[in-house]
This record gives C-alpha cells, structure tokens and sequence, in this order.
C-alpha cells in the first residue's frame, strides 16, 4: 500500500443517550494510502456516515468521538479544535454526499460557489485567477458549456451535473483526501457509471486517497482498490477487492455479496395465451410545459410518447430507463394521477380514461401503487394498522374487519402483528416499505405498480423485499408493472422487460434476451454501464447460482 493520507485507529463514536444503542462505532481501524480507494460498505445503520463526518469533523450535536484517533497526514485530527477543522476542510480533506441538491446553495449560481470554495483557503486569489480557475474546473470534470453552468443555479442542473459541480467544488483546493458518500446511490445506470469514472480519473491524475462510501457491491468492484466491510459500528471484514468479493471469510460478507441481483435475466414464466391481457397501454402520449420565467419561451418537454404496452395476470414486466425517460410518468397515466393527452388504457376490457365519478373509484381500487420513499407514503401521525385498514374502510369493508385485514396482512409481509398499533417512524425502511406493500394489498388489486420500490434500500434489504414481491405475486396472481433504473433489480424480477428512452420504448421483451442479446444500442449502452458487471454478471458474464438467493 501507498503511504497512508489517512489513518483511523480504534475509532469509537458514542450516541446520545436514549438511542438505540450506545455507540455508532466501535474500535474502527481504516487506512487510505495516496493513490488508492478504499470502499467502505455496508448496511443502513452500520456506522459508514458516522465515520465520514467525524473525518471532517461533522458529527451531529450530542455524537461524539469517545476513543481512538484519526490521523490526517500523520496528523490526529480526531480532537482538533472548530477553528483548525476549517482550515482542513476543502484544503486537505474535502467529502460529496449522496443529495448534491441539499449540499448547494439554491440562491447562488454554481460558478459563485465554486468561487467560494477556492477563496475560503485562499482569500488573497485575485479575481481573475479565481474566475479562471472556475472555468478550469467546471471543464475538468465534464460539464457542457462552462459559461451556462456557471452561470446557472442549481435547480436548472440535473443530477448527475449537480454531483459533478460538488465534485468541482470537492476539487477547487487539491485535497490529499476526498470522502464521498453514497455520491452515486441517486443516479441513474448510466449518469452513475460517468461519475465513477468521473472520480477514478480524477484520484489517478491528482494522487489522492479516496474513502467510498457505499452499500453497492456493484459499485464496489468497479471502483475498490481495498474494502471494508462493516456491521453494527464494527469492522467485520477488510482486505484488497479481490480477495473479499471472490473469496469473503465473513459470514456477513458473503450474505451481502449473495443478495446482489446478476445482470444475466431470468426465463419468463408462462402465461395463458389465450386469455386477453390485464393491462393494455395503446399510444399514450404526455407532454409538460413548463414555464422559465418572464422573458424565456416556455419548455415543452416530452414525456410519453407513443407508448404501447400490454400485462397479463400473473406477469411482471420491468420498465427501465434514465432518468427523464419517462418511466414514473407512465405509471402516473395508468394510476390517473397524471392525464395522458392522448391514447388509452385498458384494464379487464375497460377504457380508464374514459370512466369518470363512482367508476372510476372502483376500478381504482383493483390499480395500487407502491412509492419509492416509504417514508414519505405513510402519515407519520397515524399507526400503520390504520393506515393499511383506512383503504377497504373507505370501500365499505366494517372496522373490526378492516382492521383483522390489516393485522394478517402486517404477518403476510414479515412484520409482527404489534407492529399495528406503531407509527412509521419506529420502523426501518425496509420495514416500511413493507408496510406499504401490505396497504396497498389492503384493497386486493389486481395489478400493483412499484415506482422505484426497492431502489432505496440496502442490498439484502433488497433481495427480500424482492422476494415477498415475488411471493406474493404467485400467491395472488398479480400482474406488476415494476418501475426501476437498475438493471439488476429487472433482470432479477421481471419476466419481460421494456427499454424507456426519452418518452419512447425502444426494446421489448423476455428478460433473458435483453439482458443477454440486447438490440438497441440505447439497452446495450444501459447494460454496459452497469457497476461491477464482469463479477455480477451483465452483458458477457453471469454471476453464480448462489447469488440469485
């Protein structure tokens, strides 16, 4: 290994009293060398952000640093004072985080806060030399039309050009260290895929150590010179990238590695071709207009166009793309919740656009969605047996028996049936997207679209909430349109697969053959792009039995 930039001995973090356990980490020893990624991974809870804020000396009120030393350059920053923390940070250590959108400043343009970044350490940098300096960096990392950028705020960007100004700014001083976390879990296959290359060209050209913090392990063989695995505030397992994802020691390591979804598809099950699909979409088109300001044409942009799409009872078909692909529009126009501006969507012989009033509430009830963020689908004001049983109720089903729904549904989904009288916030997030699964089974649907269900969760986390969906799937004979822009996540799920590209579907069909033979050059660019492919599998691999488990 490279000399170390950063050195982290028998690190301890204490919590508040009254959390849920006493300590975040415990007797945490890392080292980073210059020229060389260390990937930290592991679990929500396992301690990663812990220890990437108390680097920079950003730990939360009442989280302290109660033992050990972390060492920056052979210097032990772990008890260094507010005053000597600034003039680290940015200069000798600088981090990215996972939401670039809450790291920036909404009311400055991006070259104003560049410009900030260089002038906190260097105060005495001309005006001019801090203008070319911004310029150099916004070209440094890739972003088009250094001089609109610059002039941009960031709610004009998209995410993947807000990550790469935090990147800038990251780079305005030349760190010896950068910590970043979860920078790329947002971002769609391939935004994050030219971010990760991104950062490896950046940490070549300029020498730098790099501590990457993800629960990804796809993200991990692409990326990982060495790795750390950590549990429950302890490290569990570390060595070079090689040997911990090939060979794993750990038992929690291999669980971890095991979840990972492979990129190789699987076969289609059979469905009766004589019954008439569930589902038909015929060429629903949408297009949003949005307005820019005063003095600026209004943007026209197109979400939908043209979409056809059939799904059978029993059959789960994957829609992936970008992001802006126009994926969770679709699923809005089938739910109702967006208006399509033309075509049709028919649901057991029905027209859906055409009902309105008391029929179009029924056949609602045979239509759930499951959200991407749990948290934000559940009131956080009322217990999730009343949040599960609010929906037969509003049907007419009676209390009691709305309630005893509730409570089998909470036991059908892997939850005890206590958890019915707690509030969202007492639960995990894949505890609570549980939830939601068991609400929106609440009304006995026929078809369930899941909007990005899974994609916050950790890996095992994952492969669990995949595998009830699976379950429950066969048990009830659902048809599921399964919104998602990870590969891995469809190839593992679906049995068909649609390509969204810019509002349009450019390839359909079984999951095996796009994943194994895709034809568009747009699906073959997706499955390229995927993070750690060679290992788990994708377009010229495939991954171990085991790891399908």
């Amino acid at each position: 290994m490279s000399r170390p930039v950063l050195t982290i001995t028998d690190l301890s973090i204490s919590l508040p009293r009254g959390a849920d356990r006493a300590q975040a980490v415990s007797d945490v020893s890392i080292t980073v060398g210059a020229n060389e990624i260390v990937c930290l991974v592991g679990e929500s809870g396992s301690g990663k952000s812990m220890i990437a804020h108390a680097i920079l000396g950003l730990l939360p009120p009442g989280v302290t640093v109660a033992g050990g030393a972390v060492a920056l350059r052979g210097r032990d920053i772990a008890t260094a004072s507010e005053a000597e923390m600034r003039a680290i940070r940015g200069r000798e250590a600088a981090m990215i985080f996972q939401e670039p959108l809450s790291a920036l400043n909404p009311l400055k343009c991006i070259g104003e806060q560049i410009a900030e970044a260089i002038r906190a350490h260097a105060p005495e940098t001309p005006r001019a030399a801090v203008g070319a300096r911004v310029g150099a960096l916004i070209q440094d990392v890739g972003l088009p039309d250094p001089a609109r950028i610059r002039a941009s705020f960031p709610f004009a960007l998209s995410g993947g050009q807000r990550q790469r100004v935090m990147i800038a700014i990251a780079m305005a001083n030349n760190p010896a260290l950068l910590v970043a976390d979860e920078p790329t879990t947002a971002l769609d296959v391939t935004t994050q895929a030219q971010i990760l290359t991104l950062i490896r060209r950046l940490q070549s050209e300029r020498q730098m150590g790099v501590l990457l913090i993800t629960h990804d392990f796809g993200v991990v063989a692409e990326m990982a010179d060495r790795v750390v695995v950590m549990r429950d505030g302890r490290v569990v397992e570390q060595g070079s990238a090689e040997a911990v994802l090939t060979a794993p020691r750990d038992p929690y390591t291999r669980a971890l590695i095991a979840a990972v979804p492979h990129g190789s598809g699987r076969p289609a099950r059979r469905t009766n071709a004589a019954s008439p699909p569930l589902l038909e979409i015929e060429a629903l088109s949408k297009t949003f207009i949005t307005r820019q300001g005063w003095f600026r044409p209004a943007r026209r942009v197109v979400a939908a166009d043209g979409i056809s799409l059939t799904l059978s009872a029993g059959e789960t078909v994957a829609v992936v793309g970008e992001s802006g692909s126009g994926k969770s529009t679709l699923g809005q126009m089938i739910l109702r919740l967006a208006e399509p501006d033309s075509g049709r969507v028919r649901f057991g012989g029905q027209d859906l656009l055409a009902l309105r009033g008391e029929a179009l509430r029924v056949a609602r009830r045979r239509i759930q969605i499951v959200f991407q963020d749990p948290f934000a689908a559940l009131n956080p004001r009322q217990r999730v047996g009343e949040a599960i049983a609010r929906g037969p109720m509003a049907y007419g089903v009676p209390k009691a028996e709305a309630v005893a729904e509730a409570r089998a549904l909470l036991d059908r989904v892997g939850l005890k049936a206590g958890a019915a009288e707690r509030f969202p916030h007492e639960f995990s997030g894949g505890q609570r997207q549980r939830i939601c699964i068991a609400r929106a089974l609440a009304l006995k649907p026929r078809v369930l679209v899941a909007d990005e269900a899974v994609s916050a969760l950790d890996v095992s986390v994952q492969a669990r909430v995949l595998d009830l969906l699976a379950e429950l799937r066969a048990e009830y004979n659902l048809a599921m349109l399964f919104i998602t822009h990870d590969l891995r996540i469809a190839a593992r799920i679906a049995d068909r697969v649609a390509v969204m590209q810019q509002g349009r579907i450019v390839e359909t069909g079984p999951a095996a053959v796009i994943f194994a033979a895709p034809e568009h050059p747009y699906t073959r660019g997706l499955v390229a792009a995927m993070p750690g492919r060679r290992l788990f599998g994708g377009l010229d691999a495939s991954a171990p039995e085991a790891l399908t488990a």
